[in-house]
């Protein structure tokens, strides 16, 4: 099979998503793929089943022939996630800006699958599906990754003690650094979800998300990390690289 890589953020999704799912077949549910009930019938057999599918999507998207097939699936699988096991957080607390921030993580998760899944579509795929694939799919990916940050902005305020918990000891002024980095996310979801500034907004916004991983996460992984700093930086690295795909997506696409 040969290779086929769009863009370099496309390769760090695939890669990542076959990571985690192998992670999920390894360990069991993973930050990202979470909120599955534990009284729910047949749950370990759900975590086998969704790491094959990370697996086999995120090893897809990596060969011309499977690409198509595999963003189609793993966009299926999330948005199917979104709707069984974190949807209903919001209809049962729509209070809780976790809940939101939860709805947000799968949001820009699947709005990089829906880039992919867009780009890769067939000719019949962009006949019969002419609404949700090539740049009508492109643009309504973006807009629902502009909504999906916009929880976490939220978050940083509505959390203030744990944002600040995590700004690095080195860098001074902590309450204005959880501020700025609140209001930057909601100004860029904004953005990205109104078209206005959307370009510079989607790769700002990829570019905090990775500068957080780094500087927040990765210190803590080299010197060693408990459980619960260990799922944060896979989480924050998993939306880093859909952010970098959807902020991809105002390269030209790989079929034009």
């Amino acid at each position: 099979m040969k290779i086929r890589i769009a863009s370099a953020g496309h390769a760090a999704f695939a890669i990542t998503m076959l990571a985690l799912g192998v992670v999920v077949l390894l360990k069991g549910y993973t930050p990202f793929w979470t909120g599955v009930p534990k009284a729910m019938p047949a749950r370990e057999a759900l975590a086998v089943v969704t790491g094959i599918v990370s697996v086999a999507c995120g090893a897809g998207l990596l060969f011309e022939r499977a690409a198509t097939a595999a963003s189609r699936v793993l966009l299926a699988w999330l948005a199917l996630w979104f709707l069984a096991f974190r949807l209903p957080l919001v209809v049962r607390e729509p209070a809780s800006s976790g809940n939101w921030w939860a709805c947000g993580e799968i949001a820009v998760m699947m709005a990089g699958a829906w880039v992919l899944f867009a780009w890769f579509a067939t000719d019949a795929d962009r006949q019969r599906l002419r609404l949700v694939t090539g740049d009508r799919g492109v643009r309504i990916a973006r807009v629902l990754y502009g909504l999906g940050i916009i929880p976490f902005g939220i978050a940083h305020f509505t959390f203030l003690a744990r944002s600040l918990a995590v700004v690095p000891h080195w860098l001074p002024w902590p309450l204005a650094w959880a501020y700025a980095t609140g209001s930057a996310f909601i100004v860029a979801g904004l953005a990205v979800a109104t078209g206005i500034l959307a370009r510079p907004a989607a790769a700002l916004s990829a570019l905090q998300m990775g500068l957080f991983t780094l500087i927040v996460w990765v210190p803590h992984v080299v010197a060693g990390p408990d459980t619960e700093q260990w799922l944060e930086f896979v989480d924050s690295w998993v939306l880093t690289v859909a952010a970098w795909v959807v902020a991809d997506s105002w390269l030209s696409s790989p079929r034009a």
